[in-house]
C-alpha cells in the first residue's frame, strides 16, 4: 500500500491550462475518487501521477518521496485504462503474465500468483481465452487481474467501467469496492459518473476545468457542497435552483411566485446579504400537499415521471419548474394545483456572483 500527495499541480497543453494548482492527497488504503465532467482534467491528473505526463509545476510525492523525475516503471503503480488495453493475440493468462515476465519472475511463482488472482476475480475459466472471445465485463476483470498480479503500491483507474452496459457497471461497482477492501490497497479512481463516486469512494475530489472544487466524504459532498457547481454536479436528479432575494425574512423569486421563510440562523448566515442569491433544494427535501399549509408554495403539476420505486413530480411555479420526489403510487393530472413545503434545515443558499455556498 501507499499514500500519495499532489501539491500545486499545474499542466498546460499549449495555451490550454488543463490543471490549475491542484492539491490533494490519497491516504494509505483509501478508495479516492476524482470526479468531474468531461475535460475537467481528471485523466491528466492521473497521467501526471503515473509519470505519463510531465508536470509544468508542482510535486507528486509517494510515501514521502518526490517522484516527479521517476519513470512510470519506477513509480510502481498499476494503471487500469478505460479501454482495458489487453493484447488481442494473447490469452487472458498471457496478458496477466506479461508484467511478471518483464520482471523475470520464476514460472512456478508466476503461475501461482496468476491463478490466485484469477480465482479472486472469478476468471479462472477465462485464462485460455483471447480478448475477442470475452465480454466487456470479462475483459475488464482480466485488465484488473493484469494490474493486480504486479502487487503495485497503488492502483490508478481511468474510468474503467465506462464501456460496460448498465447492469455490468452496477455489478462491477460492488466488485471493485469488495476487491479494494479485500486487498486492503489504495485505489485512485477517475470517473464522470457521480453514482460511481458516491457508491464506492471513501472520499471524493471534485474537479472542474482543471480547478479542484472540494474534497470530502460522499456524505459531506452531497449534504454540504462547497459551491453551486458541486451542488449541481453531485446528486440525481439535479438540485433545484432559482434566483432569489431576501425580503422580510423570506427568500423570494423576482416574479413573486416563489417564497420560503428562513430560520434565524440562516438569516444570520447571510450576514446582511439580501440580493443576488440562489436558492437550492433537492427533490427529496420537498413535500407535496393537496391543500395549502403554513409556509407552502402553490404550483401546478407539469408532468409525472414514474420510476417504479418512486415518482418524480415536476411542479411549475410561475416561470420555474421544481422536481419533487414522491411515493411510487403518487398520481395527479397535469394542471392540478398542489402546494409544496420545504425541509428548511436542508435547503442551500449560494452567492449568485461567486457561486460559493452561504449555507
Amino acid at each position: 500500500m501507499s499514500n500519495l500527495e499532489v501539491q500545486n499541480l499545474s499542466k498546460n497543453f499549449g495555451r490550454l491550462q488543463a490543471l490549475k494548482d491542484v492539491t490533494l492527497d490519497v491516504q494509505d488504503g483509501e478508495f479516492m475518487v476524482l470526479l468531474g465532467p468531461t475535460a475537467a482534467g481528471k485523466t491528466t491528473t492521473l497521467r501526471c501521477v503515473a509519470g505519463m505526463e510531465k508536470l509544468d509545476n508542482g510535486t507528486v510525492t509517494m510515501d514521502g518521496q518526490i517522484i516527479n523525475d521517476l519513470s512510470p516503471a519506477e513509480r510502481d503503480v498499476a494503471f487500469v485504462f478505460q479501454t482495458y488495453a489487453l493484447y488481442p493475440r494473447k490469452t487472458a493468462y498471457e496478458n496477466m503474465a506479461f508484467p511478471l515476465e518483464a520482471r523475470k519472475m520464476p514460472k512456478a511463482e508466476m503461475d501461482a500468483r496468476i491463478r490466485e488472482i484469477a480465482e479472486l476475480l472469478q476468471i479462472t475459466e477465462l485464462l485460455n481465452r483471447r480478448p475477442a472471445a470475452m465480454s466487456g465485463g470479462q475483459q475488464q476483470r482480466v485488465a484488473l487481474g493484469r494490474a493486480m498480479v504486479r502487487q503495485p503500491r497503488m492502483f490508478l483507474m481511468d474510468e474503467p467501467l465506462t464501456n460496460l452496459d448498465f447492469k455490468l457497471r452496477v455489478e462491477m461497482r460492488a466488485e471493485l469496492k469488495r476487491l479494494q477492501r479485500e486487498l486492503d490497497t489504495t485505489f485512485f479512481y477517475v470517473t464522470n459518473d457521480q453514482v460511481e463516486a458516491m457508491s464506492m469512494a471513501d472520499r471524493i475530489a471534485v474537479l472542474n476545468e482543471g480547478v479542484l472544487q472540494q474534497i470530502d466524504t460522499p456524505e459531506e459532498i452531497y449534504n454540504h457542497p462547497a459551491n453551486l457547481f458541486v451542488a449541481q454536479f453531485v446528486g440525481s436528479p439535479r438540485i433545484n435552483t432559482l434566483k432569489c432575494s431576501l425580503e422580510d425574512g423570506a427568500l423570494r423569486s423576482s416574479d413573486g411566485e416563489f417564497g420560503v421563510h428562513l430560520q434565524a440562523w440562516q438569516k444570520e448566515a447571510l450576514n446582511g446579504q439580501s440580493q443576488n442569491l440562489i436558492f437550492g433544494v433537492r427533490s427529496e427535501d420537498i413535500s407535496i400537499h393537496q391543500t395549502a399549509r403554513d409556509n407552502t408554495v402553490a404550483g401546478t403539476i407539469y408532468i409525472l415521471e414514474p420510476l417504479g420505486d418512486r415518482t418524480y413530480v415536476d411542479v411549475q411555479i410561475g416561470g420555474h419548474i421544481l422536481k419533487v420526489r414522491a411515493d411510487a403510487d403518487y398520481e395527479a393530472d397535469t394542471g392540478t394545483t398542489v402546494h409544496l413545503s420545504f425541509d428548511v434545515d436542508r435547503v442551500h443558499v449560494f452567492d449568485a456572483e461567486s457561486e460559493l455556498t452561504i449555507f
